[in-house]
């Protein structure tokens, strides 16, 4: 067996350049046809909007392609490993190569090295579009597809308590003391739960202490008289730390500003396991397209007309899917506290490296 780990140049070419085409091919597929089935069955509730039309879907189909593009690519990576890998095996070029002189090892190397490839490139492009997209689009849909947010780092729905009294907001954007929020209601209740009155305001902007009020409307409960009234700073308790430690979304945070959010919840006590799970596996779920050749290698070797070539697909296709299985239970428990955050993140990948592994060796070589 030779000792280098990538065969010659040109046929580390040939193998890189086979693969890509086959992922790009099966990705395109694949989101093209989710992405039309998910268009089918949201564009209903977006036309349902008063004034939406075609630029509104058009939107959404830009803000959801991103989410499956990130989903799905690592089930494109396993589904071209076996394309490509089935290939080579039905044309005998897998034979042509080992008997050459390469081992297993250096016929899958330009296929993982690709992978690699693509889940740096993955992990960028969740970071820089994918974040911003989900953002977004959580936004939106909680609006029930209305006027779309401004920013991509909003929130919706807000709700936050100020001793006796609650503040409101439909969408919340900006961080520290430039956070925003628009469409408030704030009610000013007494210690039994009363509501005494209402404050109704297009925006609140922080003025520390307190939120000011721009252009509100009062409704008093006991005359039932709604008035409008000067501005009004409420909520002095209500700081922009204190504010950006609810409602956080893990899908619509990059790795920086989720890190940000895990220090600020661990220093008001609360409990950030299934954060921290999430954060971990922004790296390690971008990375498993580099297990995918592994897993599907089994497709590679043994004769193609012994007839078990659609057998050793089944088999590779299979581990590559209890992959994905596994590592969604293992998130699962670490969101509910069965496993640490780290092991939650990593224990599948390290899992299904050995198991792949494992069967090359016995296997192959």
């Amino acid at each position: 067996m030779r000792l280098d780990f990538f065969p010659s140049r040109s046929l580390t070419v040939y193998l890189a350049r086979l693969f890509i085409t086959r992922i790009l091919a099966v990705l395109v597929m694949l989101v093209l046809i989710l992405q039309m089935l998910d268009l089918l069955s949201e564009s209903g509730n977006i036309l349902g909007y008063p004034g939406n039309g075609e630029a509104q879907l058009w939107t959404y189909v830009s803000l959801r392609i991103p989410q499956l593009i990130a989903r799905f690519l690592p089930y494109s990576v396993l589904l071209a490993t076996i394309i490509t890998l089935a290939t080579l095996n039905q044309n005998s070029e897998v034979i042509s190569m080992k008997a050459a002189g390469m081992s297993a090892h250096q016929i899958l190397a330009p296929l993982v090295l690709t992978a690699l490839v693509i889940s740096i490139a993955s992990f960028a492009f969740n970071e820089r579009v994918v974040t911003r997209a989900t953002a977004t689009l959580n936004v939106w849909e909680k609006q029930k597809y209305g006027p779309m947010p401004k920013t991509s780092d909003v929130r919706a729905n807000v709700y936050l308590r100020d001793g006796d009294n609650i503040l409101m907001a439909v969408q919340l954007s900006g961080r520290d003391a430039a956070m925003r929020m628009e469409d408030v209601t704030w009610y000013r209740r007494n210690a039994d739960g009363n509501i005494l009155q209402q404050v109704r305001a297009p925006s609140a902007t922080y003025v520390g202490p307190g939120w000011r009020l721009d252009n509100p409307r009062s409704f008093d409960v006991q005359s039932a008289a709604e008035k409008p009234i000067a501005p009004l700073v409420v909520a002095p308790q209500l700081t922009p730390q204190r504010v950006a430690l609810t409602g956080v979304d893990a899908d619509g945070e990059n790795v920086v500003q989720l890190r940000q959010s895990i220090d600020r919840l661990e220093a008001s006590g609360r409990n950030t396991g299934e954060l921290q799970a999430a954060w971990w596996h922004k790296f390690s779920g971008p990375l498993s397209a580099v297990l995918m050749p592994l897993l599907g290698a089994v497709a590679a070797f043994g004769l193609a007309r012994s007839g078990q070539l659609f057998f050793r697909a089944v088999t590779g296709m299979a581990l590559g899917f209890a992959y994905f299985v596994v590592d969604n239970a293992a998130i699962a428990m670490g969101n509910f506290g069965g496993y640490p955050p780290l092991l939650a993140a990593w224990a599948p990948f390290l899992l299904f490296l050995f198991v792949g592994e494992t069967v090359l060796i016995r296997t192959e070589e």
